[in-house]
């Protein structure tokens, strides 16, 4: 029986505040994961999905991009992706008839959940210039009026063609095609928005812009940093592996602002110690690090790594590894000794002594690997930090060694491998050229627009047409207002999707809604049943084959979607099989393996279970495919977040009951909020000093160099444990305050946590 959705918008600004827990999953979190489910589908489908997440021969989470096991676990998948999973294959529906009743200008009043939770979408829509309804459309019509908005542009760089992690390869490999074909780089993706800074550092100082280890890494690791990161919550299954590598043997270190529970404690509810015993202690330490401090803190560890090298020269550093691999080092190494610990000490907030503790705990492991996410990669100074995290490794030779290296955690389920398939609006040289070769034709070779530099291109009337596939752009992107009025001023945007969400209410000028299948449905064409391809956080590609009856059968995949729209904006001239393209993806993957290195045989090699592993020079050979041809270090300056007196950095950051953009509902358990967002979380002793009561009420308005004041609201004052000068509160309902041409140096990732603020009476208004 279909359940059916909210009819009313919940209030989100009035929530129950109670103790932070300090344990992660166990038996609540499989209560949770079956209720969620239950709410959103029947017992038989919750049991046909469920058994199928990340199987061999199953599909992938449509969550995070955390790695399978080699041996997956019957139930390998965790609460978060239970919720991501049921969001998904929920049995509630949307058609024309809630289009009818539901006008537009009401649907802008509502919130980003009530929306989200109306169902999957059934058919093309479309809102038509001064209207004020969605109203179905032909899949035809709808491909004929994106062509004749683009065969209207003076140049196709007025078009802009946005990717979301969730997308898998073959659709973004024939999406860059396809912009590409009609001549431009503007290809924006999620990662603009999270890791690109990570990619920046990583491609500089290493070669390539992934991580260097794989699961079983972790596994063999004397010792692991996790830095600005929050598995709990973001990557609740990598929990596992560090369970594991705890019991192998590992200490575990925590570096972040705020307690997680995650880290503090872990019940797994796929053993019988988790689920009714007292689980496993995973932090060794916690490091309650300031926003923003952590290239100080690294910075001083490599300070004490260069001492201890000097009073017992030949047993810290790995002499050999820097001599054969390396450059810059003795340049780093001046820069290095000249650290102040006066500054050190300042920009984190740590006592000397718990650096100290875990320069002892660097000594005494052999292999080390430093993870990190967000919280490590936005801010003005991510590139830096990143590449003394980088610094920091190679000190010890912990690239290309089991049980070390460099681990960015991905967030999207294939945001990884969306840029390995050419969704990036800089291109590498040798990438355009094996495309031209094997499509025939010149690439364009000019730079494109990022999503910062879309969001501005669109605010000043270079970009006309707008195009996503898949995500929630006005919500992610920064500087909500700025984005929705750069939006407005487009010609046409088009969202291609499986349910409705905040930017199918924020438009141009003309609209579109594309329905499309999702990762657990099952995609059937005239050449038999589809699979598709994703590449998760450490490099393995594996298949993704969804099961469920399409919620509709007007419903196309991503690959019909580009396919069927390049063929009528193309012409019947173009010489590229879109057709069999749409029809057997077979044929796109045998067109990656002649485009993008690591790919040949790919479609033997990804019918193997558990796929394949793609090459990464520096974790396979320590060569390093840098502009040296070598491993560089490189020369930091120690910088941290300046904040005035009376102001509090705020970081933005997802509840316990979301992932990115998309909420499942109104809790965040962990931290023990229930039934509310619009909750702000500062230090006790920072609250006194600003005169902020416990459940006082406040507007949050941040402050930026530009004079332009931006305000969210009502929010509720919440004292917890946060490092001292530092708030936090969820995105995306503090994306309004992060500032759009406040971004990081190099990669332009807006500086979502590193967004200085002060306190406001509460205006009471949204």
């Amino acid at each position: 029986m279909a359940r059916r959705a909210p009819e009313s918008d919940p209030a989100q600004d009035a929530p129950e505040v109670g103790a932070p827990q300090h344990a992660a999953a166990g038996i609540p979190a499989v209560v949770q994961s079956l209720r969620t489910a239950g709410a959103q589908m029947s017992a038989r489908r919750t049991l046909a999905t469920l058994r199928r997440v990340n199987q061999p021969d199953g599909f992938d989470c449509p969550g995070c991009a955390w790695p399978e096991p080699d041996r997956p676990h019957v139930a390998e998948f965790c609460e978060n992706g239970a919720k991501a999973v049921a969001e998904e294959a929920t049995e509630r529906r949307i058609g024309r008839e809630f289009f009818a009743a539901h006008p537009l200008s009401e649907l802008a009043g509502r919130s980003g959940y009530w929306l989200g939770q109306q169902g999957r979408l059934t058919e093309p829509l479309l809102l038509d210039e001064g209207t004020d309804h969605y109203v179905p459309i032909s899949w035809d019509r709808a491909f004929g009026i994106v062509a004749e908005e683009l065969g209207a542009l003076g140049s196709a760089d007025e078009a802009a063609f946005y990717t979301s992690g969730r997308t898998g390869n073959e659709a973004a490999f024939v999406y860059q095609l396809l912009a590409r074909r009609l001549g431009t780089n503007n290809l924006p993706d999620c990662s603009n928005m999270c890791h690109e800074s990570s990619g920046s550092a990583l491609v500089e100082t290493l070669g390539v812009g992934k991580g260097s280890v794989r699961l079983k890494d972790l596994h063999q690791a004397d010792l692991i940093i996790v830095a600005g990161q929050n598995p709990g919550t973001n990557h609740p299954r990598m929990l596992s592996a560090l369970e594991r590598a705890k019991r192998a043997g590992a200490r575990i270190v925590s570096v972040n602002p705020l307690p997680e529970a995650g880290l503090e404690r872990f019940k797994n509810p796929q053993t019988p110690r988790g689920l009714v015993g007292g689980g496993t202690r995973l932090n060794d330490l916690f490091l309650q690090i300031r926003l923003g401090g952590d290239l100080a803190l690294f910075r001083a560890l490599n300070l004490l790594l260069l001492e201890a090298e000097d009073e017992n020269p030949g047993t810290v550093l790995d002499r050999d590894f820097i001599a054969e691999h390396c450059l810059g080092f003795e340049e780093w190494a001046e820069d290095a000794r000249s650290t102040s610990w006066d500054a050190v000490l300042a920009a984190t907030g740590l006592p000397e002594r718990q650096i100290r503790e875990l320069a002892t705990l660097v000594l005494g492991s052999r292999r080390v690997i430093v993870c990190w996410a967000m919280g490590l990669t936005q801010h003005k100074h991510s590139v830096p930090t990143i590449r003394e995290v980088v610094n920091f490794l190679l000190l010890r030779g912990n690239v290309g060694r089991p049980g070390a290296g460099v681990c960015p955690v991905r967030g999207h389920s294939n945001v990884q491998g969306d840029r390995t398939m050419g969704i990036f609006e800089r291109p590498a040289e040798a990438f355009l050229d094996a495309l031209g070769r094997e499509f025939g034709f010149e690439p364009p070779r000019h730079h494109g627009y990022d999503t910062v530099d879309t969001i501005r291109a669109m605010r000043d009337g270079r970009v006309k047409v707008f195009f996503a596939m898949g995500g929630n752009f006005v919500a992610a992107s920064p500087d909500t207002l700025a984005t929705e009025a750069a939006m407005r001023r487009c010609r046409l945007t088009v969202h291609v999707s499986t349910k409705l969400n905040r930017s199918h209410v924020v438009t141009g000028v003309r609209a579109l809604i594309l329905p499309t299948l999702g990762r657990t449905d099952l995609d059937r064409t005239t050449k038999g049943r589809q699979f598709v391809t994703v590449e998760d956080s450490m490099g393995m590609v594996h298949a993704s084959r969804g099961a469920l009856r399409p919620p509709s059968a007007q419903l196309l995949s991503e690959v019909a979607i580009v396919c069927r729209l390049a063929r009528r904006v193309l012409g019947p001239q173009d010489e590229v099989p879109w057709e069999d393209f749409a029809e057997s993806y077979d044929a796109i993957r045998d067109r990656i393996a002649r485009v993008v290195p690591g790919f040949e045989d790919f479609n033997e090699r990804v019918r193997t279970p558990g796929g394949f592993a793609l090459p990464h020079g520096p974790r396979d050979s320590r060569t390093f495919p840098t502009a040296t041809g070598k491993a560089n270090f490189t020369v930091n300056a120690l910088t941290a977040p300046e904040v005035p007196p009376g102001r509090l950095l705020l970081q933005t950051l997802r509840s316990h009951d979301q992932y990115n953009t998309t909420v499942y509902g109104l809790d965040d358990r962990y931290r023990g909020i229930r039934d509310g967002r619009r909750v702000v979380l500062v230090n006790p002793d920072d609250a006194r000093e600003l005169g902020l009561d416990d459940g006082a009420y406040a507007d949050l308005v941040s402050e930026w160099s530009d004079g332009v004041e931006r305000r969210a609201a009502h929010f509720r004052v919440v004292h917890y444990p946060t490092a001292r000068g530092c708030a936090a509160a969820y995105y995306p309902e503090t994306n309004v305050l992060v500032p759009l041409d406040s971004t990081a140096d190099t990669s332009n990732t807006p500086t979502s946590k590193s967004v200085v603020v002060r306190f406001e009476a509460d205006s009471g208004q949204d």
